[in-house]
Parts: structure tokens; sequence; C-alpha cells
């Protein structure tokens, strides 16, 4: 049968088709309409084997544009009747939500009353959902939280010192990028075996949105992000950790209210609020002998990934591998070279040839530390984990959920 994975973002939907049986999934088709709601929106697609195919999108293309063109592209396939699944990415699980499960009426009245924590991704997420839905009535969905990595978090790392009360409607340090760093571990088990993957890793992805995790005996026991996806590192629009007065300061000195700010540490801070011109990695790196501002950005991002690598070392005790992703650590060579720079003392040592050869393991031979490249694949572990939940319903003497 066919699966059907979707990746909804702010502005962006990915997507992949994969022929799948109980011990395969096979990937046949991915695709990505980008820059929702900007002059520029791009519907791309390649199926294996065959040319990419790129397309324009309306000026004014929205989400539900963007879901209408997916579903007429996914109807004229002969083959859309054999859908056996249909897999979301979804970001923000809530209290309630983290194993893969059937969405539900119930599960997405959920969702939208949790959707003040994650505003940039759930409302999305839903409105994909139900257009599905609605094209596909038939067809089982089924959710895939992002938060789900991270369930088994320490209670000490879950906790905020805020006033316990909160704690029960579920205000906690939650986690994300969970379907990456399952991924990574899966691969790491694969390249390296248990013997690594079972010891102390931190993993690094590091793309627009970027995060780190502190994995020991394959666990998640801490990770940058915590109530919601904007904390932790600085990332390209988002800023990452801020001081908690910072609201109530400004507030008082320029009257900005919840959502002005809410606007600010998602779409105008990081790497874009440091630099004023750009929130992507490659262009800065392009200006930066001629442009302090980026220069600045790029330092500031380099130090924040280094220091949570060396808090992290210090949770876990050590650390035994660092293994970097996303379309940064997969990509930029001289990032990662500065952020490895001076760890030495954590058994980090990178081989420049390897790490210019963007080399599958980057670290020296003699180092203590394995540094590895993986490149990430969110929609395989969605793949995947529909196929375990199908078959964990369907079994004989199981009782098949509604």
């Amino acid at each position: 049968m066919l699966l059907l994975t979707i990746n909804a973002g702010s502005s962006s939907i990915k997507f992949a088709l994969f022929d799948a049986t109980a011990d395969m999934r096979r990937k046949i088709v991915h695709g990505e309409i980008s820059r929702i709601g900007s002059p520029n929106s791009v519907f791309w697609l390649q199926e294996t084997g065959q040319a990419e195919i790129t397309s324009h999108l309306p000026v004014d293309s929205t989400h539900e544009a963007a879901a209408e063109t997916l579903v007429a592209w996914l109807e004229k396939r002969r083959d859309s009747a054999s859908f056996g699944a249909i897999a979301h990415r979804i970001v923000h699980g809530g209290p309630r939500f983290s194993a893969p499960q059937k969405i539900t009426d119930e599960m997405l009245e959920a969702l939208d009353h949790f959707r003040a924590a994650d505003p940039e991704h759930l409302p999305q997420e839903i409105l994909l959902i139900r257009a599905f839905q609605q094209r596909f009535p038939l067809v089982p969905q089924v959710a895939c939280f992002d938060t789900d990595f991270h369930r088994g978090l320490p209670r000490v790392a879950k906790l905020l010192p805020i006033p316990r009360r909160y704690e029960a409607q579920g205000v906690r340090r939650y986690g994300f990028h969970g379907l990456s760093f399952t991924f990574l571990m899966s691969e790491l088990t694969r390249l390296a075996g248990t013997s690594t993957s079972d010891g102390r890793i931190i993993l690094a992805h590091l793309g627009n949105g970027a995060s780190l995790a502190a994995v020991r005996q394959g666990k998640s026991i801490d990770t940058t992000m915590g109530f919601t996806p904007t904390s932790g590192l600085p990332m390209g629009t988002r800023s990452g950790d801020l001081d908690p007065g910072l609201f109530a300061y400004l507030a008082r000195t320029e009257g900005m209210d919840t959502e002005s700010f809410n606007d600010m540490i998602h779409f105008q801070s990081g790497l874009l609020g440091i630099s004023e011109t750009s929130s992507d990695m490659r262009d800065l790196l392009d200006k930066e002998r001629t442009d302090s501002r980026a220069a600045e950005a790029i330092e500031m991002f380099c130090y924040h990934v280094k220091k949570n690598i060396g808090a992290f070392a210090a949770a876990l005790g050590g650390v035994d591998a660092l293994v970097f992703t996303g379309g940064i650590g997969e990509n930029i060579q001289v990032i990662r070279a500065r952020i490895c720079e001076g760890l030495e003392f954590l058994g980090i040592d990178i081989d420049e040839d390897a790490n210019l050869n963007n080399d599958g393991v980057i670290s020296k031979e003699t180092a203590p530390t394995q540094v590895r490249v993986i490149r990430t694949d969110e929609q395989q572990v969605m793949a995947d984990s529909v196929m375990r939940y199908l078959s964990m319903v369907q079994a004989p003497g199981q009782t098949k959920h509604s």
C-alpha cells in the first residue's frame, strides 16, 4: 500500500509517498511547497528515477491553497485510491499526546485548545489534517509527535521553576525535533553499533530551527528546547532563550503587547535579528568579511551551540559521540569546525579533510569522541511509526482503535 507523510511548517509543507509493506518502506516521491505566503512560493517534487518537477504558486498563496495544490496532484495519481494511511508530523502534543496514534475529532479539539503553546505550527497542522480528512475520508490519519522522543525526560529536566500549579496545566519542558533525533539514533546504531549508540551522545539538529539533545543509553535526558520550540539556541528567526524580564521591560518602555512580542521572538530574532539582513547561514557567511553584523550573528550561533555541548557533556558525565544534522549541521563545514574548535578537552578533535569532504565521520581516528554527520529523514521515521501502529491495532487478538 501507499503511505503519505505530511510535515507542515509555518511557511512550508514537506511530503513523501512510500510504497510500504510490513517489512519495508520505499520512498517513491518526495517534495515540498515552500515559502507559503511569499511572492516566490514554489511547489516541487521528485519521483524516484525521474526529473524534478517545479512550479510556482500564486503570490497570495496560503496554507489552504497549498493544501489544495498537493491534494490535486495526489488525486491525479491513479494509485491514490490505495492509500493505506496518512501520517502527519505534529510538533507539539501537549501533556496528552506523544506516541503515534490515530487522529480523532477528540484529539483535534484537544490540540486546538493547546494551540496557544505553539501558534506557529499547530494551526497549520490541524488545517492540513482537516483538508485531507475531507478529500480522503476513509483513509486513516496518524499523528506522529515531535515530543515523543523526549517523553521520558527525567523529572528534574522537565520541571520549569515557576509556581507548581502550572504544571497541572501542562506547562513544563517538552523538547522537540524528536522525529529527527529518533532517526539519528537509529542510524547511529546501524552505522556504529549499540556499543556507541548506548553511550553518551549529543545530537545537534542545526537548521533554521535548532536544538540539541543529550542522550544516554538511547534515552533523552535533556534538550535545549523546552515548553515551546522558540526556546533554547538562537535560530534562523527565533530568539532562543531570553531573560523573562525582557517582555515586561519592552511593555513598559515601548508599549509592546503580547502579539508584537510573540512576532518579534519568532520571526524577527535569531540570525536575522542580529545580522539585520538574513536568517540563512550561507548568506551570512558570504557577507562575514564585509559586514560585522553578519559576523556577530555567526559567532553568536556557534558560541551558544558550543556552550550547550559543554553543558550537556556535564549532564551526561562525558561524551562519546557528537552527531550533526539539519541544513546547517549536514552541509556547512565551517560552522561544524567553529563549533568544535576548543572542545578538545571533551575529546572532540576534527579531521579537517574529512570535515571538508562531508564524510560520515569527521573526527580524527585517534580522537576519544566520535563526531559524525548524518543526514536526517523525518519522513522515514513517520512511515515506520505508522506501519508499527497499524500492525499493532490490526494484529490478531488486538482491539482495533475506532
